[in-house]
């Protein structure tokens, strides 16, 4: 590997964050955030999407782009590391800005479809961002930036909510896809602008397409096959074959990695014991905290209609006035993550956000009817999601060595997209449940919503389970080793 360093002259820079990584640090913040609050509005005009296409199938709106690029990822995340960070940064906030058009001027769900696919493209700027801080900001620095990076979820969560209740109940769905053409050609020109080439290269190599294609195939294919596997039968052969064929092409992908002179994702990072633990727990915790969305924007946002729909009705407005305090918390636990991080382990930060998130959302899942309830039980979970989020892209560091920096984040943010992706599809499985399909839409009853919150919030209690027997382990390894030197 080849790698260009200038940390000479960033080292003799002063102390703490000049006018110039400042300005760097929020361009890379707004690319990566984009993804959040673009998921934010997704979800809260899906439900006006819904009724408006009359369509049955939701959950592919917000489902595809996930799916797009979870399947890109890898290959984003190696064209980076050979030919250049920001180029690659560029060119899928190209295809993303591309996508959003589409998609805005829609006429029809599989047009929408269509310009939402391509969007997705634009889903490996997060790990990219990750790290492209290593390499353009100085050592001393590399840890705060990542915090930031990763706690400016917090202030897409403050004001997210209110920029999207705007755009949906002032110009309906159409202006919050309008948004995401805009804020696209904002990042778009922020980059090409204030961002500096990463001085970090790979030698060029060829790129593995086909351990690519099987990886990122096999992937979507799973996850498809989940999601129709109700409507089809869990034990029909469409079925079968997707989740079966998917599958099997992991493997496949496996197979060739281990042979290829060149591959895509080395093996031997994913075998090492802290990545592949730290890929399993982050990918559980981080996976079901945003998984979880899905249900909690149908909850409040589908129509109250008695016989039919149990969902409560809210405006995007009221809903973002009674999620502000969860905003502030998010934003909280991710400050307070950063801080806490010197203090305490990692994994114990990650173990604290996963229980809080179950313990949230397990208490939403049987008392959502009122607004206190929402706003108590939902205090709750958003501190727990803001430790989670800051929390994540630090593990990420420590697992690794720092020429594998990029890898290692795309391999995460592939990990948990396709986490993310399966758990969302089956949440909507468990809402179509308790569902009956009026006129072309499908309403939603409340044991359906219950079942859904309780889901996910099950997945993040075990992914906390999972980060407690990671920390213990690593205790009593260093134990050992303690003893033995004392011998």
């Amino acid at each position: 590997m080849t790698v260009t360093t200038v940390s000479s002259q960033m080292e003799s820079e002063p102390a703490g964050f000049n006018a110039r990584y400042g300005v760097v640090l929020v361009v890379l913040m707004w690319a990566s955030q984009l993804l959040g609050l673009v998921g934010l509005l997704s979800g809260n005009i899906q439900a006006e999407i819904a009724t408006h296409f009359h369509t049955t199938r939701i959950s592919w709106f917000t489902l595809i782009t996930a799916l797009v690029g979870t399947f890109a990822t890898p290959f984003a995340v190696k064209a980076a590391a050979i030919h250049g960070k920001k180029r690659v940064m560029v060119v899928i906030t190209v295809l993303g800005l591309v996508g959003d058009l589409i998609a805005a001027l829609a006429a029809n769900y599989s047009m929408l479809l269509i310009g939402r696919g391509i969007a997705g493209c634009y889903g490996p700027i997060g790990a990219i961002a990750y790290s492209m801080v290593r390499d353009v900001f100085p050592r001393r620095l590399v840890g705060p930036a990542s915090g930031l990076l990763g706690g400016g979820v917090g202030l897409v969560a403050l004001g997210g909510p209110f920029l999207s209740a705007w755009l949906v109940d002032d110009f309906g769905f159409r202006g919050a896809l309008w948004f995401m053409a805009a804020a696209s050609a904002v990042s778009l020109a922020a980059l090409v602008l204030l961002v500096p080439e990463s001085p970090v290269r790979e030698e060029r190599t060829r790129i593995d397409w086909l351990g690519g294609l099987l990886l990122g195939g096999g992937l979507t294919a799973v996850v498809y096959g989940i999601g129709e596997g109700a409507d089809w039968g869990w034990t029909s052969a469409r079925t079968f074959v997707f989740v079966g064929g998917g599958l099997a092409a992991v493997a496949g992908f496996a197979a060739v990695e281990s042979r290829v002179p060149h591959p895509l994702i080395p093996l031997p990072l994913l075998r090492r014991r802290p990545v592949w633990t730290m890929l399993l727990t982050t990918s559980l915790v981080g996976g079901a905290a945003y998984a979880v969305g899905t249900v909690m924007f149908l909850l409040a946002l589908m129509p109250a209609i008695p016989g039919v729909s149990d969902g409560l009705g809210f405006s995007a407005t009221r809903n973002a006035l009674i999620n502000a305090p969860s905003s502030v918390l998010i934003l909280a636990g991710a400050v307070a993550a950063g801080i806490f991080v010197r203090r305490f382990d990692a994994w114990l930060l990650l173990a604290a956000g996963g229980l809080l998130l179950a313990g949230g959302y397990g208490l939403i899942s049987a008392h959502h009817q009122t607004v206190p309830q929402l706003m108590l039980f939902g205090a709750v979970a958003a501190v727990g999601m803001g430790l989670v989020v800051a929390t994540i892209p630090l593990l990420v560091i420590q697992a690794v060595h720092p020429a594998e920096q990029a890898l290692a984040n795309g391999a995460q943010s592939m990990a948990q997209g396709v986490t993310q992706s399966v758990l969302s599809q089956l949440a909507f499985v468990i809402l179509a449940r308790d569902s009956q399909v009026v006129h072309g839409t499908r309403f939603y009853r409340d044991a359906g919503y219950s079942h859904g919150l309780l889901f996910t919030a099950g997945v993040a209690a075990t992914g906390a389970v999972l980060a407690l027997m990671v920390r213990r382990r690593r205790v009593n390894q260093a134990t050992d080793c303690s003893r033995q030197y004392e011998r």
